[in-house]
């Protein structure tokens, strides 16, 4: 085997290394626990080493960014890489949409079956199909989180509320633009909602934080 193939291959502890800047807590362990749940299948030297190639450091990247940003169970990260896996080839490599079953979403937010369901009675988290997106998880994880603080759905109607209002207003500013069916007309009223969403994220921050110090009587 020459020099040029021999350095094709990293060991488990250059793969740390590399991933440890980006993901702190990642250990050896932790790589060793993800190949046995079969996530990840690192070759073997003749003398039983691990030998890892650059596509298994960027397919422990996605897991560990999945587990990190997004929260989800192993099962879910391993079928959307097995989903990539089955691409045809020349097709772009692009992260699966979220979709999580109702067990799914209630072990990646960390509530329980009681708790979702009031969540969708008050309108917090909404099924498509059966089927949770990376909104809907998001939500029920910090939805849940403030439950600990003793805010639970039925509280947050007004944030619901309020959400909506907001919608109203972003609608009322791009429905101009969609009403044009000029060429790129769509994609003008998307930029243009991102660009107001952002604006009215960091408004409803700025008015929070003056509220909080009104209460703490700052």
């Amino acid at each position: 085997m020459s020099a040029q193939a021999v350095r094709a291959f990293m060991s488990i502890g250059e793969v740390l290394a590399l991933l440890q800047g980006e993901f702190p807590d990642v250990t050896i362990s932790k790589i060793r626990f993800l190949e046995g749940e079969g996530l990840i299948e690192p070759q073997r030297s003749p003398s039983g080493y691990r030998k890892f190639t650059h596509t298994d450091v960027e397919r422990l990247r996605y897991i560990l960014t999945a587990q990190r940003d997004h929260y989800l169970p192993l099962r879910v990260i391993k079928d959307q890489l097995d989903e990539q896996a089955t691409r045809p080839r020349g097709v772009p490599a692009e992260a699966p949409a979220i979709r999580l079953s109702r067990e799914e979403l209630i072990e990646a937010a960390g509530i329980d079956e009681d708790t979702l369901a009031e969540m969708e009675s008050f309108g917090l988290v909404t099924a498509v199909a059966r089927r949770y997106d990376a909104d809907a998880l998001e939500v029920a994880r910090s939805a849940g989180e403030l439950a600990r603080f003793g805010l639970h759905p039925r509280h947050l109607r007004a944030i619901r509320a309020a959400v909506e209002r907001e919608a109203g207003l972003v609608e009322q500013a791009v429905a101009p633009l969609l009403r044009r069916r000029a060429p790129g007309a769509i994609d003008q009223a998307g930029e243009t909602a991102r660009e107001i969403s952002g604006l009215l994220q960091k408004l409803h921050s700025a008015l929070l934080r003056e509220g909080v110090r009104g209460v703490l009587g700052r």
